[in-house]
């Protein structure tokens, strides 16, 4: 065993630790947990700790069903919110096959591969999640229209916000667990909040948003309250997004700064965007993944609809901040799709992947978007050249069938089931009659 493995071998004698919970997510980003016995802890390091594969969504036909969870030591965490007295803490784990060798259908696997064949090319990736979900007063009754815990707005301050009280508890609790937190603030939405994440590279990202997912339902329910990253709850109020700013390093170097360019970014950090624009439709399925998540992609609220790119434009899918003198290390850009209810893991494989196509291949960055795009005509809008975003995860799934990169980025099995279970999630809906075509035909046919 190496250092990291013996230092947490001795943290869970120090610290107390009764329970170890080993975590991982099926293909969905559902995060699972098996707990053992500090004792099994080191078998666990040497040989993983078996379970059948067949059970978790995404992971094994039956007649493979025999996988290891092998944890990671370099995430082990105490878990804050178990109280006084014998600690639990987590590890996440990689997912393998009984002779070794890594799971197909290990989602933390897909997107250490994606950060493999980039660190081939010389590049580290960073992302930095600014996270929006909303609180609501208990657990929504099915079929009812949850009631947010506030009425609050966009940054406001008050003297009795049960949010504020909410966003320091959790923040408490995701520093105790060495996520640090860049901002918090409400959001546009009644009850709606958002917690930014420190800039990290793209694996902690995804553990990190895994974790953040489990803090923020711990604190809610610890309040009385209920925490939902549906991407959108209402009809009348802003969705809930997950703007992730990304950035390419060279060893120390930022690859996306360039000094004397426009807006300071280099020709790899146009190269990227291009990449991320040209392959934006095919990779809808996995940053927006959720029939619902295609409610909130329809323009205005500071939701993306079409695919183009502009410098400090928030209409723009992908958006080039403004840079700061000095501070050339900060050298981001911002994609805006993403919503917080996605795989983690996925998402950042075929976004890496997505903007890597564009370096290896050199593509062109289509002209900036300096309008208002949602303010602007359809015909204007066509002679801009701007495509949109898919409008349903029908037709999502329609053009991620045809991708090779999201092919060759998830690889066969995960693409393979991935679809299949969003075409069925995509039957289920459609075949629903909702409130709107009742409302709107009982009366009247």
């Amino acid at each position: 065993m190496g250092k990291q493995e013996d230092y947490v071998l001795r943290a869970l004698e120090e610290r107390d630790v009764r329970f170890v919970r080993l975590w991982f997510t099926d293909v969905l980003g559902f995060l699972k947990s098996v707990a053992v016995a500090p004792a099994e802890l080191e078998g666990a390091f040497s040989e993983g700790i078996g379970f059948d594969g067949s059970a978790i969504q995404g992971f094994a036909r039956v007649t493979e069903a025999d996988m290891l969870a092998r944890p990671d030591p370099v995430t082990f965490q105490i878990l804050p919110w178990r109280g006084e007295g014998p600690s639990t803490a987590r590890m996440f784990c990689d997912i393998t096959m009984p002779d070794g060798s890594p799971s197909y259908a290990d989602p933390r696997f897909v997107l250490k591969r994606a950060l493999d064949r980039a660190a081939e090319k010389g590049f580290t990736f960073y992302t930095h999640p600014e996270i929006e979900f909303y609180l609501f007063k208990g657990v929504p009754d099915a079929g009812a229209e949850p009631e947010p815990v506030d009425r609050s707005g966009f940054f406001d301050h008050t003297a009795t916000s049960a949010g504020s009280d909410f966003r320091r508890e959790a923040i408490t609790m995701l520093e105790a667990m060495g996520i640090s937190v860049e901002f918090s603030h409400h959001e546009g939405g009644p009850g709606q909040q958002e917690i930014d994440l420190r800039y990290a590279d793209a694996l902690s990202t995804a553990d990190n948003i895994m974790t953040f997912r489990t803090v923020v339902r711990e604190v809610a329910l610890s309040q009385g309250v209920w925490a939902s990253f549906m991407p959108k709850p209402f009809t009348q109020h802003p969705g809930s997004g997950m703007h992730t700013h990304l950035s390419l390093f060279e060893g120390d170097r930022n690859a996306f700064f360039e000094a004397g360019a426009e807006y300071q970014l280099s020709k790899t950090g146009r190269s990227f965007i291009a990449g991320i624009l040209h392959h934006a439709a095919e990779i809808s399925v996995i940053t927006n993944q959720w029939v619902n998540s295609y409610k909130r992609l329809i323009g205005g609220d500071e939701a993306p609809t079409y695919i183009c790119w502009g410098h400090n434009n928030r209409s723009a899918m992908v958006r080039v901040p403004m840079y700061k003198p000095n501070k050339g290390q900060a050298t981001r850009i911002e994609l805006r799709t993403l919503d917080p209810a996605c795989n983690p893991y996925l998402a950042f494989a075929v976004i890496l992947a997505a903007g890597m196509k564009g370096l290896e291949h050199g593509y062109e960055l289509p002209r900036e978007a300096e309008d208002n795009v949602w303010e602007l005509t359809e015909r204007e809008r066509k002679a801009l050249g701007l495509k949109q975003l898919p409008k349903s995860l029908y037709d999502a799934i329609s053009i991620a069938e045809e991708s090779e990169l999201l092919a060759e980025t998830l690889g066969e099995h995960v693409f393979e089931y991935f679809l299949k279970n969003k075409r069925v999630e995509w039957e289920e809906y459609r075949a629903q009659v909702s409130a709107f075509e009742r409302d709107k035909m009982l009366p009247v046919v």
